[in-house]
């Protein structure tokens, strides 16, 4: 009967022992099953990391006011009744005010590519307008209450403060850069994405940058002998540059100029009439006159194509003159400005008259081009 006893309480033993392992073990799945929805529901709960972040400023110069334009990528998006917190550490943001911000919500997740809309913006939030408020060196924006106007989720929105914000109105206050180094703005909120966007602030930003251009004026004349052959009463003799003149009207040879000065150029001729010892053809002088066959007349007249040089009077219009002499100028061209090359024409009259002297006729004449710097 003893033995009996001892050998069923044995058995009760191991049937209680089986018994409370087993509990333990399903205790022990139900609290890894437990733990294992807890880290998923925080894992799940966990703020995004924004992407695509930039903040472009206006001077990275150090203590002095610039503008910024923010672009970043939210994974969540910003709904409604929720706020997007910008920290400029290391920036002041004192005056800034919601006319001093523009914010744009774009419709996709590229921020180069997206097409982007204006949203209004207020003091504070209300239906469809967002709400700006600052608290050095805190900007703080509030989605609208109701409405139209929140960030869809992977959509990119842009922000811009400072001047270069113009919707609505135009802004008047900038944010303050700080000393030189490397700079913070801090994106959080209740929007649900957080991240950073670094700038780095210079002493100065500014390169100067100097060249010179040097002077420059091309000047030249297509053939230095030119003739107008045997000259009669009957006929206009126009000269030519194989020296043997010819009866009907061409051009003897061209003078071409150009400049890079910023006062253009002056062209001038010197020189006397045709001569023979005493014996001179008389010069039509510095009114534009007709061809008179059968008078003495000595003129020129020039054609301008090309840059934007002019033929002066009175050697422009369709007759001749001749205003020059030995000892004196006259401006036969200019340009009033820098000029490409401008090709002159030019056109030489000779008539005489039944009394003018026989013998061989000559001049020397000299053009000299002169540019004002």
């Amino acid at each position: 009967m003893i033995l009996l006893f001892v050998i069923v309480k044995s058995l009760a033993f191991v049937i209680c022992l089986e018994f409370v392992l087993t509990k333990l073990r399903n205790n022990l799945i139900a609290l890894c099953l437990l733990a294992l929805l807890v880290v998923t529901i925080s894992t799940s709960s966990r703020a995004a990391t924004i992407s695509s972040a930039s903040d472009t400023l206006s001077t990275v110069k150090a203590s002095t006011v610039a503008n910024h334009e923010i672009y970043f990528v939210s994974p969540t998006g910003a709904a409604l009744n929720s706020d997007i917190v910008l920290t400029f550490t290391g920036f002041t943001t004192t005056g800034v005010a919601f006319g001093d911000v523009d914010i744009a919500t774009g419709d996709s997740g590229n921020c180069s590519t997206a097409t982007f809309t204006e949203r209004t913006v207020a003091s504070s939030a209300g239906a469809a307008a967002w709400g700006v408020s600052n608290s050095n060196p805190a900007i703080t924006l509030s989605t609208p209450t109701s409405g139209a106007g929140a960030l869809s989720a992977g959509n990119c929105i842009r922000i811009k403060i400072g001047t270069n914000a113009s919707t609505g109105t135009a802004g008047t206050n900038q944010i303050t850069n700080g000393t030189a180094g490397l700079k913070t703005i801090t994106i959080n909120g209740s929007f649900g994405d957080s991240g950073d966007i670094s700038v780095y602030l210079l002493a100065d930003d500014g390169v100067a940058v100097s060249a010179s251009v040097i002077q420059s004026i091309s000047f030249s004349i297509s053939d230095n002998t030119i003739g107008f052959g045997d000259l009669t009463i009957a006929n206009n003799r126009y000269a030519n540059g194989a020296t043997t003149g010819s009866d009907s009207l061409v051009t003897a040879h061209n003078l071409q100029a150009g400049t890079n000065a910023s006062g253009g150029y002056v062209i001038t001729l010197q020189g006397s009439t045709l001569t023979s010892g005493t014996s001179t053809i008389s010069a039509i002088g510095a009114t534009n006159t007709a061809i008179a066959t059968g008078t003495e007349q000595f003129g020129v007249r020039y054609d301008a194509s090309g840059g934007d040089g002019a033929v002066s009077a009175p050697y422009a219009a369709s007759g001749f003159a001749y205003a020059a002499t030995a000892s004196t100028t006259s401006q036969i061209a200019s340009s009033t400005g820098p000029s490409l090359t401008t090709t002159y024409n030019a056109t030489y009259i000779a008539n005489i008259s039944p009394t003018t002297e026989s013998g061989t006729y000559t001049t020397a004449l000299t053009y000299v081009a002169t540019a004002t710097y």
